[in-house]
């Protein structure tokens, strides 16, 4: 079952780029539109997120195996792989699954760790959101901040509201993300896999609470190559925080030989 994507740039060099919980490869634009003056580059939903197709509850693993699919599909079979929060987990995931698509991997402000339910409110927020009574964005925004009062992270599941017919709806899967949570702020684990051995670069932001040292035991043992690098004044966002910075590293790190 192959994912929605947003193509550019051209050439052999490939870039695959993962988003986060409740996102889409938009979010990642311009990283993406930097990248593609060298590099041809997909910009991935991942499933139940975006275009992509609604499917049962999925783990990491299973979130893993749909982006494999649909890169041998796109006949790519070496990428450098940048995934961001929970396409970060996708990533590590499918970097230590398939490690012959990837030759190099960017991980942003996320470990191979199990996390509190850091999401739970807001899944129960949208979740008893009545969307068929909402009429705008402006109203949905409204009711939303009775629940989410963080204006930014409402504006960041908002782009996620799209208008069908005459109602509007969560391009998201939220039914089905509410049940596979549990599973997506789970752990990565070796499992069978052997360690990835090539190069890997975990970005985090200075105040962001996703990458503790405590974690680096974890990363260690699943990528013995990973070096770190803190984006200064970023949070849990570095991309959409302090897009220079944050694309200058990505742009350098993917440029080594």
């Amino acid at each position: 079952m192959s994912l929605a994507f947003e193509k550019s740039g051209s050439g052999d060099d490939v870039v695959v780029l993962l988003h986060g919980l409740f996102g889409s490869g938009r979010n990642l634009a311009t990283l993406g539109k930097q990248l593609a003056g060298t590099h041809r580059v997909y910009a991935l939903d991942l499933p139940n997120h975006g275009d992509s197709p609604h499917e049962a509850a999925l783990d990491i693993p299973s979130m893993a195996d749909r982006v494999a699919d649909t890169l041998i599909s796109l006949n790519v079979s070496d990428c450098k792989l940048l995934g961001h929060s929970l396409g970060g987990k996708v990533a590590m995931s499918l970097a230590l699954r398939y490690p012959k698509l990837v030759n190099r991997l960017v991980v942003v402000d996320i470990a191979p760790v199990t996390y509190p339910p850091h999401h739970s409110e807001i899944l129960t927020a949208l979740q008893s959101l009545n969307l068929s009574a909402v009429e705008s964005r402006s109203q949905a925004d409204k009711l939303l901040s009775e629940l989410v009062e963080d204006l930014p992270t409402r504006q960041f599941l908002l782009q996620s509201l799209r208008k069908q017919r005459q109602s509007f709806c969560w391009k998201f899967n939220l039914d089905e993300l509410a049940q596979s949570y549990d599973h997506l702020r789970a752990g990565i684990s070796l499992g069978d896999s052997p360690p990835f051995n090539k190069l890997v670069l975990l970005i985090g932001g200075e105040h962001s609470k996703y990458i503790r040292p405590e974690n680096e035991p974890a990363m260690r043992e699943l990528f013995p190559q990973f070096t770190y690098r803190e984006i200064a004044g970023a949070g849990h966002w570095p991309h959409a925080e302090k897009p220079q910075s944050f694309n200058a590293i990505v742009e350098k790190f993917f440029a080594v030989a």
